[in-house]
């Protein structure tokens, strides 16, 4: 029996500036589910979140969210955009911004815990609680822009989570980080959604860190869109009927995915952190 679905695309379509990011998007993504969004830069990765999350409107078609339009659900979902790396002189601490998903949204900084005794015991359980499901305690009181990438990202991770979301939108989570820290990653993420039920979709550059991990992919590209498993999308007859052109995807000796194209290949599944 097919599960409940999370988030539904049928026909749509967005457009910025006179341009067509997309048309025709057809995704049906189940809850409880492990979605990655790949295709080259330029294509609507990043649109496609900001459309889930009622930021963008649709120019055609149709979208549910958590059985909704889009913005209606929105307290219900957690999301962490892009970024570049914490400036190493910033002094505050990993639990602060991970306080940021409770109040950040109503006055930009951390509110001191004051109030009601019950509350301020429930906020504390509850950032207590998201720092241990990404494995961050032991370093959430040290200033934010001394951890590494890895652990960063794991707080930010925390941060997106502390309300317990239905449904986690992340945004290029594995950028800028190191090949291991990027399995480290994905894993906590599949954790997540394994564990807790949490419906997750991440846009990614690269499918490799995540390729064992995930249940389903989207791939955008500027004709159009295909989803469904990832070895029944990333490979060359679907991702040649995509792009129109001819595109082969190669698998090395330890089982990562290369896609090679011409003139110019869709994106370059390899490790951009290699020498």
């Amino acid at each position: 029996m097919r599960r409940p679905v999370a988030v539904e695309a049928v026909g749509a379509a967005v457009s910025l500036g006179g341009r067509v990011v997309w048309k025709d998007l057809d995704v049906h993504v189940d809850r409880g589910s492990f979605t990655a969004v790949l295709g080259p830069n330029g294509v609507g990765k990043s649109t496609l979140l900001r459309a889930i999350l009622g930021l963008q409107p649709l120019t055609a078609g149709r979208l549910t969210v958590l059985g909704a339009p889009p913005g209606r659900a929105r307290a219900r979902i957690g999301y962490l955009p892009q970024r570049r790396s914490f400036d190493p002189g910033l002094r505050v601490r990993g639990v602060d911004v991970v306080r940021l998903g409770l109040d950040g949204t109503r006055w930009g900084v951390p509110l001191p815990f004051a109030g009601p005794g019950r509350r301020v015991r429930d906020e504390r359980r509850r950032v207590a609680a998201a720092l241990d499901r990404v494995g961050a305690s032991t370093y959430a009181r040290r200033p934010v822009g001394q951890v590494s990438g890895g652990e960063q990202q794991r707080l930010l991770i925390a941060q997106a989570l502390v309300r317990s979301p239905e449904l986690l939108l992340l945004d290029e989570p594995l950028d800028s980080l190191d090949i291991t820290n990027q399995g480290s990653v994905a894993a906590l993420v599949q954790s997540v959604c394994r564990q807790e039920g949490v419906t997750v979709i991440m846009v990614a550059h690269d499918v490799n860190p995540i390729l064992a991990y995930v249940d389903q992919v989207v791939y955008l590209a500027t004709s159009g869109a295909v989803s469904g498993p990832p070895q029944e999308v990333i490979n060359g007859p679907t991702l040649s009927r995509l792009f129109d052109t001819t595109i082969e995807v190669l698998t090395t000796s330890d089982g990562r995915l290369v896609v090679v194209g011409q003139p110019e290949p869709p994106a370059v599944h390899a490790d951009r952190h290699a020498p």
